[in-house]
């Protein structure tokens, strides 16, 4: 964890550029970016801003064009493959639109699975994966299946899965957009109560009403940062005065 005082998360100029034979595409462009431990991120931007691509490189499944991505206070952004899966599997949980969940495995076995990957053994996998879902009010449905369960507590599953490891850093990749609006606002209220509980969050969304849960929006437009301010108070208050009624 960070206790250095530095930023969690910094980028300096970095850029990012996609190649084929005729054409080259930017898809970010000199991005400055700091998140520090225990804030509520929200990112968004019309379709093709590069929001995804963001998020993508924050969570190491990219690597930059140009430019120095620092997680911890340590340069990750020229990492080989293996070393960016180790420790993006330490300090980045993903929650993503589509679930990803396994279909044969049961609920349980779906949030134990990145703990696998950390060769800590059947018990402790199971201890923290049953932690897990108590935290997302799901501890009666671990051994079903994610067909069985309804869109809303898939997700549920999803955001277990990515806080089990106590990752650094949460990134949720537009996470109520396969959601009807109920499910919507019961997930991000779990979101918030995640980070009132000390999770880092970083959110990709373009729905309005859901960037204001966080207590930061970020706006990109065309791989740029045009706007970077906190979220106002009052919507944020409103927020949680419809979730007390």
């Amino acid at each position: 964890m960070n206790t250095n005082g530095n930023p969690l998360i910094r980028l300096e100029d970095v850029s990012k550029a996609f190649y084929t034979e005729e054409v080259e595409t930017h898809a970010l462009s000199k991005i400055h970016l700091e998140i520090n431990k225990g804030d509520y991120v929200s990112i968004g931007g019309p379709s093709g801003c590069g929001k995804s691509t963001l998020l993508s490189i924050l969570g190491l499944l990219d690597t930059p064009t140009a430019g120095s991505y620092l997680l911890n206070g340590e340069p990750v952004a020229d990492l080989d493959l293996r070393e960016r899966a180790r420790i993006r599997n330490k300090e980045v949980g993903f929650i993503f639109q589509t679930f990803n969940l396994i279909g044969d495995l049961t609920v349980l076995q779906n949030v134990e699975v990145p703990l696998a990957y950390r060769r800590l053994n059947a018990a402790d996998r199971k201890r923290l994966a049953s932690e897990a879902l108590e935290k997302v009010g799901l501890p009666h449905r671990a051994k079903y299946l994610p067909s069985q369960l309804s869109g809303g507590q898939q997700q549920r599953v999803a955001v277990a899965r990515a806080v089990a490891g106590s990752p650094s850093i949460l990134l949720a990749d537009e996470p109520t957009g396969n959601l009807d609006s109920k499910s919507g606002e019961a997930v991000m209220a779990l979101l918030r109560e995640m980070h009132e509980g000390g999770s880092t969050i970083c959110m990709v969304t373009h729905d309005p009403r859901y960037a204001n849960y966080a207590d930061r929006y970020i706006r990109l437009f065309d791989g740029r940062i045009i706007e970077d301010e906190e979220t106002r108070l009052e919507e944020r208050l409103q927020i949680g005065i419809a979730q007390a009624v």
